[in-house]
């Protein structure tokens, strides 16, 4: 007991960089990448542009050494300023903790810049092995710091074009210029996320039209800029709008600014990317008063135009949002978030804009109307299936009750494994009876199961919850992966305590068909459980084209032609037979044992994600309901678009 006694040694203090760098995670969120650290002074270069200083940002990544250099062209600090405690204002701004420019609401930022808490910049230094900041504020005198560990090492003054002074020359006259080199000590990975940074860079270029920022990773130039601000973001996000003309606001109050687009598309889902001070985030009272405005604003219309009658109810949120594409940044003062990270607003002022967006609507509502129209009609659309997916809940409460002996409510087609260690288990899910018998005959029967399927299976990007669920593959396809169901999302409940099998293999032939078979396995499980794919649950059975037999009457097997001709140069001259595989069911358990059964032998491929946004928009392109946009990627992807995966 007595280790377990508060003594004088028990409590500590720290100071904040001790603090940041026992725990970084509290200020840099995740720790992964050293992306924030990155993003944290860009953050600053931003703030200035937004208050009108410096319209270019440079920045220089050497991916080799993995060091940063960052350069805002922007008004820089006070040249050599002395504090009350014998720091210049330039060494304050990067190692004492809540030091900025930025608190006041009637200072130079006037409260509306995305670095309100003190931290950024200090956050950077304290997480790496050293950083050197130089400013010009005069357009001749350059005041340098540099640190090591977080700590202030030296205080140097040039002359701005001078050789010492060569480090701050890309500012040209007056800005600040920060180089640093992050800690391996904080980071899995002390390098940046390069594509978050691209992305970043593409949304603030949007975000912040006449901004330019330029990219330099190993001396190879890549330049953001935006002509057509959140309408780029926006083309980002469909391909298939259905109306002509989008809802659009700019709206400039001081210190409180609007812009805004919306539109919607042929999807079934809504997207709405709020961003408040140029920082993105995904939650708080903004995103949900415009939703509110949306959804009031949207029944005020339709009942005045008496598409919705007197009696009926007013259409839901969902419903009006489905196909929704709303793209906003909100400028505003006296902004809290729940964490340095920024990415949720626990208090925002949003009296100044209500008005706005109300009246905005009114005016696109009035001039728009066949739009209007559309969107009254994908709404109704929407409530009829909502109202169609209760008749199939019944059904997916079914999935959810726990028979008293599991195995009495698995498919009956399904010649299942016996082995307890479940995510040991294997799952092959093949096309046809024939193929079926031949696997059974060449499984382990304590890890593989097998599962047939007839022909294609339903697509259910194409189908409504009510057919989904009536549909006996579907049923069947739960039914055997043992998840529970979600009864308000009607997707399964991703638990590797309740998954039946650590691998689901898709096994079809090596044709056309059989490729859209796999495919359409994987769109199902992709709207089923997304997270199936994205930890690593789901692969492809890649089946030999070839089998050789040798003089020995020994197999080969051989994925295609590319193997073939390397086998045939290897033994020009030997005696053997060659046979093309036409499909898995004219092949004897042996030979499906050994090509895609037997750990030591079988060709099997994880189907991988890096993408999750991208994988989406793939499977909505190739196996959605809009045509246009998959004779698009047709046309362009022509080899790749047969197989979603490759």
């Amino acid at each position: 007991m007595a280790n377990k006694l508060y003594t004088e040694d028990s409590i500590q203090s720290l100071s904040p960089l001790e603090f940041t760098r026992l725990r970084p995670g509290v200020y840099c969120g995740s720790t992964e990448y050293s992306t924030q650290l990155l993003i944290e002074i860009v953050s600053n270069s931003i703030d200035e542009f937004k208050a009108g200083h410096g319209n270019t940002i440079d920045v220089i990544i050497d991916t080799k050494k993995n060091e940063y250099i960052v350069t805002d062209h922007a008004q820089g600090f006070p040249y050599n300023v002395k504090r009350e405690d014998g720091k210049t204002v330039l060494q304050a701004a990067f190692d004492t903790l809540n030091t900025s420019g930025k608190f006041s609401d009637n200072g130079v930022y006037e409260g509306t810049a995305l670095g309100l808490n003190g931290i950024g910049s200090k956050l950077t230094n304290y997480l790496s092995h050293w950083l050197q900041v130089a400013s010009c504020s005069n357009g001749k005198d350059v005041e340098q710091i540099t640190f090591k560990e977080g700590v202030f090492e030296k205080r140097e003054l040039f002359k701005l074009g001078s050789e010492e002074a060569k480090f701050s020359a890309p500012m040209g006259t007056t800005g600040t210029t920060v180089w640093w080199h992050p800690s391996e000590k904080f980071f899995t990975h002390p390098e940046v996320d390069l594509n978050k940074v691209k992305e970043l860079f593409h949304v603030l270029s949007c975000l912040c039209i006449g901004l330019t920022i330029n990219l330099y990773v190993d001396g190879k130039k890549e330049e953001f800029v935006s002509k057509n601000g959140l309408n780029d973001l926006v083309d980002n996000e469909t391909d298939s709008e259905i109306v002509s003309n989008r809802l659009q606001i700019n709206f400039d109050g001081g210190k409180n600014k609007l812009d805004l687009v919306l539109t919607y598309d042929s999807s079934y889902s809504s997207q709405i990317v709020a961003y408040v001070n140029t920082g993105e985030t995904d939650g708080g009272p903004h995103i949900t008063q415009i939703k509110t405005i949306v959804t009031r604003e949207f029944n005020k219309f339709f009942k005045g135009k008496k598409w919705l009658k007197d009696k009926d109810e007013n259409l839901s949120g969902d419903e009006i949002q489905e196909g929704m594409i709303l793209v906003f940044n909100l400028t505003a003062p006296g902004v809290s978030y729940d964490a340095q990270t920024k990415s949720r607003i626990v208090k925002i002022d949003m009296a100044p804009f209500s008005n706005v967006i109300t009246e905005s609507l009114d005016n696109w509502f009035e001039n728009n109307e066949k739009d209007i129209k559309t969107i009254f009609d994908k709404a109704i659309a929407a409530r009829k299936a909502k109202e169609a997916a209760k008749k199939a809940r019944d059904k997916v409460r079914e999935f959810n009750k726990k028979p008293k002996k599991q195995f009495l409510d698995l498919p009956t087609k399904l010649v299942d494994c016996w082995s307890k260690k479940r995510l040991d288990c294997e799952i092959y899910v093949v096309e046809g009876d024939s193929a079926a018998s031949g696997l059974v005959d060449g499984r382990d029967s304590e890890f593989i199961a097998v599962f047939p399927v007839r022909g294609k299976m339903l697509n259910c990007l194409k189908a409504t919850d009510d057919k989904i669920f009536a549909n006996a593959e579907i049923n069947n396809l739960i039914k055997a992966l043992g998840l529970k169901m979600d009864e308000k999302t009607k997707k399964l409940i991703y638990n590797k305590n309740d998954l039946r099998y650590g691998k689901i293999v898709a096994a079809a032939d090596a044709d056309p068909d059989g490729k859209a078979i796999k495919n359409l396995l994987f769109t199902d499980l992709w709207y089923l459980c997304p997270e199936l794919i994205t930890n690593g649950h789901v692969y492809a059975a890649v089946p030999p084209l070839f089998r050789i037999t040798t003089s020995k009457n020994e197999y080969i097997f051989l994925k295609g032609q590319e193997e073939l001709d390397e086998y045939n140069k290897k033994h020009r001259g030997e005696k053997y037979l060659i046979n093309r595989n036409k499909g898995l069911g004219e092949q004897d358990s042996q030979e499906l044992e050994e090509s895609i059964l037997n750990k030591e032998t079988r060709n099997i491929v994880q189907i991988t994600v890096e993408d999750i946004k991208k994988a989406q928009h793939l499977f909505d392109t190739l196996m959605g309901t809009a045509v246009p946009p998959r004779r698009e990627y047709l046309l362009a992807h022509s080899e790749e678009a047969e197989d979603i995966n490759g």
